[in-house]
């Protein structure tokens, strides 16, 4: 396989950019909001709000216009890359485990409500370091590429400085953490492949 060449869609993406695209826009009906997100978005247990479906639902519920929009970006940019690489089923699997996982690490952390899909995001953000350790990430306002294995690295420092100081409130930084985390021991324990470059 040339691990070089993706889809530009492939189909995991491309359904779960659908359907946090048609949720976004459900949430953000005026009629439907409260339903949605009183019981889709991720409560803490001794809130006496919590469900377990909300534990995968909380990843299709976006607050605003840029968190979709970057969730959905960095999926779209790097999940297509290593669902052509593991395949559908095992990137779907991944994607949502470490959301989970992120979700459990969240309510043990944070006593609030979260939604959003950056959990399992984070989690594809790291494979696709360990995958392609070399491939350069270039940022806005930043001319020069950063090599991917050092961006997870720096992006995972961050989250944690953040999560620990609590600097930037509503800003779910250990469910970030969680997701890669979690996704680095599900890469080791499945054994899937990694640094292909």
């Amino acid at each position: 396989m040339n691990y070089y060449q993706t889809s530009a869609f492939t189909p995991a993406v491309k359904h779960l950019l659908i359907i946090n695209g048609l949720t976004f826009l459900a949430l953000n009906t005026p009629a439907l909001q409260n339903l949605l997100f009183f019981n889709f978005a991720l409560f803490p247990i001794e809130s006496g709000m919590f469900r377990p479906w909300q534990l995968i639902t909380y990843m299709f519920l976006h607050g605003g216009m840029f968190h979709i929009f970057f969730n959905m970006f960095a999926l779209w940019i790097f999940g297509t890359a290593i669902e052509s690489v593991w395949g559908t089923k095992t990137f779907a699997l991944y994607y949502f485990a470490a959301g989970v996982g992120a979700a459990i690490i969240h309510m043990i952390t944070t006593g609030s409500p979260v939604i959003g899909a950056s959990g399992g995001v984070f989690a594809i953000l790291l494979a696709f370091g360990l995958m392609f350790p070399n491939r350069r990430i270039y940022m806005l306002l930043i001319p020069v590429g950063i090599p991917a294995k050092y961006f997870v690295i720096i992006y995972g420092v961050f989250e944690l400085m953040m999560g620990i100081s609590n600097l930037q409130t509503g800003i779910a930084h250990f469910a970030h953490l969680g997701g890669m985390i979690v996704g680095f021991v599900l890469i080791r324990i499945w054994k899937l492949p990694t640094d292909l470059e």
